[in-house]
């Protein structure tokens, strides 16, 4: 027994029912010798319980934050899917009035089974913006027929300002558009005999494999 619970222990004697002040701040003194906590009955952690619950915080927030870049990438998968359904649909209006598809010499020199880095996709896209917008130069203020609206947001540069140089996909990079295939029917290049729309959700291999298409979001 210590000193502090002997001394206690001799109040208690002397005729006292319930703990003083006193007595809890011996109990306190005590209990923190021993490597005990005293955290139930009012009193600090000890080291030990700090180390714990901050490992317990650590492991909350990196369960949290995974958490969350899942569903902000599920979510823009998600978006690019819609995105992409809508330019198709507005590449079979452009086409019901045109009889053809929006081509030009860079539509039909992208090829996405050889070429998956967005960075070049940006001239094949800008075409594709103009005719879908009416949008002929990129000011952002469509003087043509008009088969698709873009929100900013969709549009390289972002910020809603500056000519557009693109049309962006949910992960910051240009959609690839192609109509490599429609060029030279029964060629290697492209996949599609009408045109191929893409995302390469944030990627940018080059060539792509197999592997890396896979996690595209595509029209193919």
């Amino acid at each position: 027994m210590t000193n502090d619970e002997k001394n206690l222990t001799r109040i208690r004697s002397s005729g006292l029912t319930s703990l003083s002040t006193f007595d809890i701040c011996l109990l306190r003194r005590s209990a923190a010798k021993r490597g005990t906590s005293t955290f139930g009955a009012g009193g600090a952690f000890t080291l030990i319980e700090l180390i714990v619950v901050i490992a317990i915080i650590i492991v909350l927030a990196g369960l949290i934050l995974s958490t969350v870049g899942y569903v902000q990438k599920k979510g823009a998968r998600s978006r690019a899917e819609t995105e992409i359904a809508a330019m198709s649909a507005a590449c079979e209006s452009y086409k019901a009035d045109n009889g053809v598809y929006p081509n030009n010499a860079d539509t039909n020199g992208l090829d996405p089974k050889t070429n998956g880095n967005p960075s070049t996709y940006s001239l094949a896209s800008f075409y594709l913006y103009t005719k879908l917008s009416g949008d002929s130069t990129g000011n952002r203020s469509p003087t043509g027929k008009s088969y698709m609206e873009f929100k900013p947001k969709m549009l390289l540069p972002a910020g809603g300002t500056g000519t557009v140089t693109a049309i962006a996909d949910p992960f910051g990079n240009s959609y690839g558009y192609s109509t490599a295939q429609a060029a030279n029917p029964g060629g290697a290049a492209g996949y599609n005999p009408t045109f191929d729309l893409w995302s390469t959700a944030g990627l940018t291999t080059t060539p792509p494999t197999a592997t890396v298409t896979a996690q595209w979001i595509k029209n193919w």
